[in-house]
């Protein structure tokens, strides 16, 4: 792709965002996964301009079938801004939403600078100060399956994070890949995961993140957070909804859809 063709592409989904379409269909079919990378954080880059406050990062598509799904070889990244955090218990806004669901997931709050390339999961373990458990509030807000360079692009169905009270500074014994969640929809059990199911330990999601960002000259910085992907699947939300996500040992997230 040209620098030309990038900054069209950065326009494209930049205003798209803007006026909420966020799918601009005349990218449909014409981004590599890698092109795809590079306008997500052009689009970054503009909304920072405009006074945005990036605060960190998500990763997605963390488990091997839903790699072989979408027919990539590797999770994938989004950023965070300061906009969309909000705090359990959340009361969240359908009308306000595109299509909402929710992801259950670990948020890190790194401790220390961590950059690329050579990241393994003890470096990225040194790197994490904190950890505590978050749901993901994601949009469907156009073909994911069908169109995911521009899905990536657009920012991966990120609209924000809803972060637990309680907050662990990590031991140096804890095992983030032993950490248990039982999700439960207007009191009733959906599902029960551990940590295992994020590529075998969160820690790796972290080490993943900081090898790709190095790729395009980016690094996590210290006091960022990071979403390290989904024990769960995918969960849609319609009015009426509350989820209630309960993790052993990092306490209770819940989210109310009105």
């Amino acid at each position: 792709m040209t620098d030309e063709r990038l900054e069209q592409a950065i326009d494209s989904f930049t205003k798209a965002r803007l006026d909420g379409v966020y799918f601009p269909p005349e990218w449909y079919d014409r981004l590599s996964l890698d092109e795809a990378c590079r306008v997500q954080l052009g689009v970054l880059r503009r909304l920072v301009a405009d006074g945005a406050k990036h605060i960190g990062w998500k990763v997605g598509l963390t488990s091997e079938a839903i790699q072989r799904q979408f027919g990539v070889p590797e999770p994938v990244f989004g950023f965070l801004l300061a906009e969309g955090v909000h705090q359990s218990p959340a009361v969240l806004e359908v009308d306000a939403l595109i299509q909402p669901g929710i992801e259950n997931e670990m948020c890190v709050t790194l401790g220390h600078d961590l950059r690329g390339p050579g990241v393994d999961e003890p470096h990225a373990r040194a790197s994490v100060r904190s950890v505590q458990s978050a749901m993901e509030l994601v949009e469907t807000r156009g073909p994911f399956t069908e169109q995911l360079a521009v899905a990536i692009g657009e920012n991966v169905q990120q609209k924000g994070v809803i972060l637990s009270e309680e907050v662990l500074v990590l031991p140096d014994d804890f095992d983030l890949a032993a950490v248990g969640v039982e999700v439960q929809l207007r009191g009733e059990t959906i599902a029960r995961a551990t940590g295992e199911a994020v590529l075998g330990n969160p820690l790796r999601s972290i080490a993943w993140l900081a090898n790709k960002l190095s790729q395009f000259n980016l690094g996590l910085a210290r006091g960022q957070l990071v979403m390290t992907g989904s024990l769960t699947r995918q969960f849609q939300a319609q009015r009426g909804d509350t989820f209630r996500a309960i993790w052993q040992p990092l306490g209770v997230v819940t989210a109310e859809f009105q």
